[in-house]
This record gives structure tokens, C-alpha cells and sequence, in this order.
């Protein structure tokens, strides 16, 4: 081939490398055709041009292809239903829900006529109770509390009153007044415990009857105690079984949780290690010796294939001695070129000339398409062991005769030198 016509080539190649859209052009649709049957790839517009080698390619590819499989769905829950408790609510009365009772101002101070005037309202309402006449005991018992509002005393006898008038709100708030004057006052607890049971409020009732039990026992709280603690206790175990359904439900939620997470973190390192071994592959295959991905081993070669027309073609390298002739045995065939390729009388084996791989003297020179449209050879130039090999008997062409007995390079050496020779 004229040199300047391959010169003319190389620049169109370099051209191609730094722009690709040039290959868009519809009038170079025969070289992007040829390209992609070599197996090319043609990158985008606008796409980082850069080559890649075919193992970078295969590394891309599998981390592509690599999914993450989906995390299993965290169990749903059901949501806890309590059942009803069967209790005896025979004696359970409608709430009151009179406005509040008058109660007395502790703030004011409390003279001894207060006091006494106070007992005589008590004693008032004491006799209206014994007559049955409960709403003016309840007006006798408000005037006492107004005189003496620091009487605890007469706050747990009203709320007494108000249990008898069935009106266990009222009754509470004036037990607990009584509570705050007398944290220890018997009547006070037993008045309280006696309105929450009427209201259903068991548990509450049950602490209140007990306390009043320890103060001042009487057979009054131990009758009410009897119908209060069956339903105390079960409402206790009711609450029980529950809390205890909740907790075990959220230790599952909990559990599911860690393992999920656990098993996101199991997914994140086994991509980091995939992520770490396609690294490693990229780096390995980024080139073979000599520096040049997906060609040759050897480099800088004068005169060997055109630099930039082959894509990872073969790079030159002015090895003495070259592969040896016909007459070492077990070489290539010879053809009467002393210690070089066969056809041209140019010793020292591989080129130094800018003609290509065999020497100058080859008429003509050599049609390298013979080669690159030789799928086989250009798949063999892919295989890193075939590399190896020729890069070996590059370096030392003695080192021929321990490749003929390899059945996948012997052929590929064999098929290389019928090129060269002229075979077909």
C-alpha cells in the first residue's frame, strides 16, 4: 500500500478516535459497517469516546447484568383486638352529671365560732339523715364546709351522703378534698372506693376499699370487697395477657427489623466485593504486557502494522532474530529468508520497515487484510494465552518448539505464517 495513502488512513483513524460522531456521517456507513462486524462498537454521540478493552467491556457488562436481590417484605402484623371481659356489673349505676358541689375556700382562716357553728350544721345533717331527708343533709353538710373548709371530716361525711343519694361523682369529689386535708383518712378511702364501684371503675375501687382496710377495718368495706375483687382480678389478667400479646408483637417488629437491616448490610457488602472483583478484572485487562490493550504485546514497533488503522493492532517491536526460518527444526517453513518470515530476503525477522510485517523485500508488500478479515485470527488475538505465547517466541524464537505441541497456539502460528508465505 502507498505509504502516503496509509498516512492519509492513520489520520482519518486518529480523527475517528477523537470525535466518533464522524461515523455518523452516512457516507462512512461501509467503514461503521465493517467496524461492527469485527465485533466494534461504535459509542454515541456525544458518549465518552474511549476504547475500551474487550475484558473491561465483559466487566461492564456483568455489573450491569448484577441486581440486588429485593429485600423479603417485613411481615405485617396483625393488629391486637382485645376481647371483652365478662364481670358482674349488676350493682353498676348510670354516672351523675349534676354541676359541681359547693366547696369551701381553704385559704380562709378558720375563728372558733367558725368551728362551732360548724358542729352544730353537722349535727343538723346528722338528724336529716336519720329522717331520710338526704338533700338537706347535703344543704346542713355544704354550710359546716363553707364554716370549717379545713374539716376533712365533714367533706367524707357528705360524700357519704352523696353514695346514699346515688350520685358517686359528687361523692368523689368530696372524698378526695378529704383526702387532700387527711392523706390517712379512713372515710375518705372508703367513700371514694364505694362511688368508683358503683361507677364500674373495679381496680380503682379495689385500691381504695384495701387502703380504707388497713386505716379502719369494718364489715361495711369487706361486704363491698367481696363483689369488687372477682372483677379486679380479671380485669388485672385481662391487662396482663395484653400488655404482655403487645410486647411480644413488638419484639417481632423489632426482630424483623434486624434482620432486615442485617440483611441490607449482607447486600451492600457482597456489591462492594463484586464492585472489588470487577475492579480487579478491569485492571488485569486493561492491557496485556507491553502496554497495548487488545493487540500485540511489544511496542513501538517502526514499521510494523500502521499505527492507528488496526484497532489494537499489532504493535512493532525490532526483535533480533526474529522467528527463525526453515532451517530450525520444528520452525515455521522457511522460504529461503534466512533467520526471518519467509518471502523477502530481509534477515532479522520481524520488520523494521515501513512496508509491514514481512520484510521490504516482499513484492508488493503484504495485504494485511488477510488478516484482519480472518475472523479467526481475530479472535485469536483476544485469547491472552495466545498472546503469551506469541510475545514468548517474539522474545526468544527459540521457544518455538515448546509451543508446537500447544493444540491452541500451534494453529494460530501456523495459520499466521501461510498468511505471510502467501497460502490461503
Amino acid at each position: 500500500m502507498d505509504p502516503s495513502k496509509v498516512k492519509q488512513l492513520r489520520q482519518f483513524i486518529e480523527q475517528c478516535k477523537a470525535n466518533p460522531s464522524i461515523l455518523s456521517d452516512p457516507s462512512f456507513s461501509f467503514f461503521k459497517d465493517y467496524i461492527e462486524s469485527l465485533g466494534g462498537k461504535i459509542p454515541r454521540s456525544g458518549v465518552d469516546s474511549k476504547e475500551k478493552s474487550p475484558v473491561v467491556d465483559e466487566v461492564d457488562d456483568d455489573m450491569d447484568d448484577f441486581e440486588e436481590e429485593p429485600l423479603p417484605p417485613m411481615e405485617e402484623e396483625p393488629e391486637i383486638v382485645e376481647s371483652d371481659v365478662e364481670l358482674d356489673e349488676s350493682d353498676v349505676i348510670v354516672r351523675d352529671n349534676d354541676p359541681p358541689q359547693k366547696m369551701g375556700d381553704p385559704s380562709v382562716e378558720v375563728t372558733e365560732d367558725n368551728r362551732d357553728a360548724s358542729q352544730e350544721a353537722k349535727m343538723q345533717a346528722m338528724e336529716a339523715i336519720s329522717d331520710g331527708k338526704l338533700e338537706d343533709a347535703i344543704d346542713h353538710l355544704t354550710k359546716a364546709i363553707i364554716l370549717n373548709p379545713t374539716s376533712a371530716i365533714m367533706y367524707a361525711t357528705r360524700a357519704n351522703v352523696y353514695i346514699k343519694m346515688k350520685k358517686p361523682n359528687a361523692a368523689i369529689r368530696d372524698a378526695t378534698a378529704a383526702l387532700e386535708i387527711n392523706p390517712d383518712s379512713a372515710k375518705g378511702y372508703k367513700s371514694r372506693g364505694l362511688a368508683r364501684a358503683m361507677l364500674g371503675d373495679w381496680e380503682e375501687a379495689a385500691k381504695d376499699l384495701h387502703m380504707a382496710s388497713k386505716l379502719d377495718y369494718d364489715e361495711e368495706i369487706y361486704t363491698a370487697l367481696k363483689k369488687v375483687e372477682p372483677n379486679a382480678h380479671k380485669l388485672e389478667e385481662h391487662r396482663r395477657k395484653y400488655d404482655r400479646l403487645r410486647k411480644e408483637r413488638e419484639d417481632r417488629k423489632a426482630e424483623q427489623e434486624r434482620q432486615r437491616r442485617r440483611a441490607e448490610a449482607q447486600a451492600a457488602y457482597e456489591r462492594a466485593k463484586k464492585q472489588e472483583r470487577a475492579s480487579a478484572n478491569k485492571k488485569q485487562g486493561s492491557s496485556f504486557p507491553g502496554g497495548m490493550p487488545g493487540g500485540f504485546p511489544g511496542g513501538g514497533m517502526p514499521g510494523g502494522f500502521p499505527g492507528g488503522g488496526m484497532p489494537g493492532g499489532f504493535p512493532g517491536g525490532g526483535m533480533p532474530g526474529g522467528f527463525p526460518g526453515g532451517g530450525m527444526p520444528g520452525g515455521f517453513p522457511g522460504g529461503g529468508m534466512p533467520g526471518g518470515f519467509p518471502g523477502g530476503g530481509m534477515p532479522g525477522g520481524f520488520p523494521g520497515m515501513p512496508s509491514g510485517f514481512p520484510g521490504s523485500g516482499t513484492p508488493g508488500g503484504f495485504d494485511y487484510s488477510k488478516i484482519l478479515n480472518d475472523p479467526e485470527l481475530m479472535a485469536a488475538f483476544k485469547d491472552p494465552e495466545i498472546m503469551e505465547a506469541l510475545q514468548d517466541v517474539m522474545k526468544n524464537p527459540a521457544n518455538l518448539a515448546k509451543h508446537q505441541s500447544n493444540p491452541k497456539v500451534a494453529p494460530i502460528i501456523a495459520k499466521m505464517m501461510g498468511k505471510f508465505s502467501g497460502s490461503k
